[in-house]
């Protein structure tokens, strides 16, 4: 009788958590762009310009990060790993200038693709209220999946392998 009284309480312990959990991701990402991905346009690091309308390299992975998130430093080698099997492109949102971000790049041993956006105006094109942010894209330009906080390796790959189907 006790052990079904303590099933009981952790099922409903779990039930809020989940409850909690989902309704913090909702806010999280409301007003985050969704149907058709906004223009995203720009010189990366190392000079490269990207234009994601002309960039035929589909689905992509498009990922909102800064230097100062500790949950972004924990989710980068993932993304590192990504991009050597899958189109990324990810924007360096409020961190620091050109020089500092490619030096914090070569520290960290990161070789993804930056844009940075120091004032923050590509990221409001997209509704980011915090990073991290990842976007798939698929090949009509439409998000198929947005997510918004830490998010596995294996969820985005599986992510961009539906994308891309």
């Amino acid at each position: 009788m006790k052990l079904k009284k303590r099933y009981k309480r952790w099922l409903i312990e779990i039930l809020v958590f989940v409850l909690v959990f989902t309704a913090a991701r909702l806010w999280m990402m409301r007003g985050t762009a969704s149907g058709v991905a906004p223009q995203l346009q720009g010189y990366t690091l190392e000079g490269n310009y990207f234009d994601l309308y002309k960039d035929p390299r589909r689905p992509i992975l498009v990922y909102f990060w800064a230097s100062w998130c500790p949950i972004c430093k924990l989710q980068q080698d993932k993304i590192n790993a990504i991009a050597s099997d899958y189109p990324v492109m990810t924007i360096a949102m409020q961190s620091e200038d050109d020089a500092t971000m490619k030096k914090f790049m070569q520290e960290q041993k990161l070789s993804f693709a930056v844009i940075n956006d120091q004032q923050g105006i590509l990221a409001k094109h997209y509704g980011i209220r915090g990073v991290p942010a990842a976007f798939i894209i698929d090949s009509e330009n439409n998000i198929a999946f947005a997510e918004s906080g830490y998010t596995t390796e294996s969820g985005l790959r599986f992510r961009l392998w539906l994308a891309g189907k």
